[in-house]
C-alpha cells in the first residue's frame, strides 16, 4: 500500500524540477523559487532517486532534459497550468461580477461572442470570461455554464434547450448558384468538406445523405477538424460544407456563404445551455443564463 494517496513524490521536488526544466537552469529556478541553486539540485537529486531515473544531463553551461525528464516536464507543465486556471477561476468566483461561459469555436465566433457583447452593453459591471473548446466540456470550477449540442448525462447539471437547427449544404455564392436545385446524387459527387472533430454527435455528410434517402457513393473531398475552418474553406470556394442554418446565419446574411436548395434535414439534436445548479451560480451567472435563453428564443419558433 502506497504511503501517499496518489503515490506522488514530495511536491517540493516536483516544483523544483518543473522550474529547473522550464528554465533549463538550476540558477534561474533557484531565483524564481527564492532558494539556492544547491537546494534546487538537492530536490532534483531526491526526485531522481525516488523515480530511479536520470532527469537531467548536466552540461558545463547548464542542463538538458533526458527523455524521461522531457516526459515528466510535459506532464507537469500541463497539470500545473490546469491547476493554475482552476485556482484562478475559484478566485474569480469570489467576485460576484465574474462569469465564465464555454462553447465551441464556431458557436463562440458566430453567435455567443456577439451575444456576450450585447449583454455587456446592458450590464457593464459584469465581466465574462469565455472558454472555447471543440471537445467535450467537463463539470469543474472553471465553468459556470456552456453551450453544447445535445444533452449531458450528468444529472447534477441544469439543462435548458436553446434551439434546434436545420442542416443544409452551403458553398460560395458562385458554386451555390451553379448547383441550385441539384439532386442528391449530384451533390454527393462534389468536392465535400468533411468535419472530423472530437464530438461524434455532430451530423456528418454521410449521415445527412443517408437520412435524406440517398444511398449511393459520397465523395471523399477534403477533411478538417474544426467547423470554422470548414466554413472558411467553403467561402474560399474549396467545396461544399454542411451548414447549420441558424448558427451560420451571420455568414448567410452577409452573403459570404449561400445555401444550395432544396435539401434540408432537421438536426437530430438540440443545442442546450448547460449550467451548474442554480444555487451554485452567482447572481451575475444566473442573469447571463436567463439572458442567453431569452436571446435563443429570438432565433427559433420552437418552444424552449
Amino acid at each position: 500500500m502506497s504511503r501517499r494517496h496518489y503515490d506522488l513524490p514530495p511536491l517540493t521536488t516536483l516544483t523544483a524540477f518543473e522550474a529547473a526544466a522550464r528554465h533549463l537552469s538550476f540558477k534561474k529556478a533557484a531565483e524564481e523559487l527564492s532558494v539556492t541553486p544547491g537546494a534546487v539540485s538537492h530536490q532534483v537529486k531526491a526526485l531522481e532517486g525516488e523515480l530511479g531515473v536520470v532527469l537531467f544531463t548536466r552540461k558545463h553551461r547548464g542542463v538538458e532534459l533526458t527523455p524521461p525528464g522531457r516526459t515528466l516536464y510535459d506532464t507537469l507543465a500541463g497539470s500545473f497550468t490546469r491547476i493554475s486556471q482552476s485556482l484562478q477561476a475559484i478566485r474569480d468566483h469570489g467576485a460576484a461580477g465574474v462569469v465564465t461561459v464555454g462553447s465551441t469555436t464556431a458557436m463562440a465566433a458566430l453567435w455567443l461572442s456577439p451575444a456576450v457583447i450585447r449583454f455587456w452593453r446592458d450590464h457593464p459591471e459584469i465581466n465574462i470570461n469565455q472558454v472555447v473548446r471543440d471537445r467535450a466540456f467537463t463539470t469543474s470550477a472553471e465553468l459556470d455554464l456552456y453551450i453544447w449540442y445535445g444533452r449531458e448525462k450528468d444529472p447534477r447539471l441544469e439543462q435548458f434547450p436553446l434551439y434546434r437547427d436545420r442542416l443544409l449544404p452551403v458553398a460560395s455564392v458562385d458554386k451555390a448558384e451553379e448547383l441550385r436545385d441539384a439532386d442528391l446524387a449530384t451533390l454527393a459527387r462534389q468536392r465535400l468538406i468533411h468535419l472530423e472533430g472530437d464530438d461524434i454527435s455532430w451530423t456528418k455528410w454521410h449521415d445527412w445523405f443517408r437520412q435524406l434517402g440517398y444511398t449511393g457513393p459520397v465523395a471523399s473531398g477534403i477533411r478538417v477538424n474544426n467547423y470554422s475552418i470548414a466554413l472558411q474553406a467553403a467561402q474560399d470556394g474549396a467545396g461544399l460544407t454542411l451548414g447549420w442554418e441558424q448558427l451560420i446565419s451571420p455568414l448567410l446574411l452577409r452573403g459570404e456563404l449561400q445555401v444550395i436548395p432544396p435539401h434540408v434535414l432537421p438536426a437530430p439534436q438540440t443545442f442546450y445551455l448547460i449550467c451548474k445548479p442554480s444555487d451554485e451560480l452567482t447572481p451575475s451567472a444566473r442573469m447571463l443564463r436567463d439572458w442567453i435563453i431569452a436571446e435563443a428564443r429570438k432565433i427559433t419558433d420552437e418552444p424552449s
